[in-house]
């Protein structure tokens, strides 16, 4: 089997960029195109030298159907619309889309579903890092032994993140709330303001912090009777996600169609 050849949408962002690094240098991929919006800046710009390459001859387009065509694999930093049309594509073409995307809504991800049950090969993650995939992993079996402590999920990104909590919070949310056996959405809470009164036992509370030129900082904390757990991860280079997500591009073209996430990569499941 010869190279995955590999489109990457969102290549205009500090994201598409660190993809664009990711595919270029990791063994069994090759660039194969690179998305954009329309009306982007980075229309027209050499993929390579838009992520501080050599020239790779494969300028940014805004035309996606040509620029799958003959594709393996989507690489996906992108936007929710934009990856739910994505995934339409890579259903029609059996293509493996990789998403990174956050900020998705309940109806985008059961869009993204849909289309995993139409022939793509789809991995969505909240957070493409190894690291903080191992993390929830932990988180969940911490929330299932200590059933009783309060958990708090604390979050800082850069001042230019548009969505809130972010997506690797949420991750850590879902992963507390599978082992609590408790549905997120009926669970957490994500203001808090004035005269809230006590603590309501089983929440699973987020705060979000904005500022600077953060990349990602995630603390977990259990709270319980005279202690406290704290599980971190601090995220100190865009390279973690995007080879990461190269990590996974590989993994999932051996894969049937499908919705999987890094934990199906990692072996992470119980």
């Amino acid at each position: 089997m010869g190279d995955l050849r590999v489109v990457v949408a969102g290549a205009g962002g500090r994201m598409g960029a660190a993809n664009i690094r990711a595919v270029a240098t990791t063994p069994g991929l090759v660039l194969h195109g690179a998305l954009d919006r329309p009306g982007a800046p980075a229309l027209g710009e050499d993929a390579g030298t838009l992520a501080g390459l050599p020239p790779l001859g494969i300028g940014v387009s805004h035309e996606v159907e040509a620029a799958l065509e003959g594709a393996d694999a989507i690489i996906d930093f992108s936007a929710p619309g934009a990856s739910v049309a994505l995934a339409a594509q890579a259903a029609e073409r059996g293509l493996v889309h990789i998403i990174g995307t956050t900020g998705c809504s309940e109806a985008d991800d059961a869009a993204i579903a849909v289309s995993a049950g139409r022939g793509a090969i789809i991995v969505k993650s909240g957070n493409f890092s190894l690291g903080v995939n191992v993390l929830a992993s932990l988180v969940r079996k911490a929330a299932a032994t200590l059933a009783d402590y309060d958990i708090e999920i604390l979050e800082m990104h850069h001042a230019r993140k548009v969505d809130a909590p972010s997506g690797t919070a949420l991750l850590l949310g879902e992963a507390a709330a599978r082992g609590r056996d408790i549905a997120l959405r009926d669970h957490s809470v994500r203001v808090r303001d004035g005269h809230t009164g006590p603590r309501e036992a089983g929440t699973i509370g987020f705060a979000t912090l904005r500022g600077g030129t953060v990349v990602g900082d995630h603390s977990v904390i259990l709270a319980g009777p005279s202690e406290r757990i704290e599980l971190n991860h601090r995220a100190e280079d865009r390279a973690i996600f995007a080879h990461g997500a190269a990590r996974a591009t590989l993994w999932a073209a051996g894969q049937k169609p499908g919705l999987y996430s890094m934990a199906d990569m990692l072996g992470l499941h119980d």
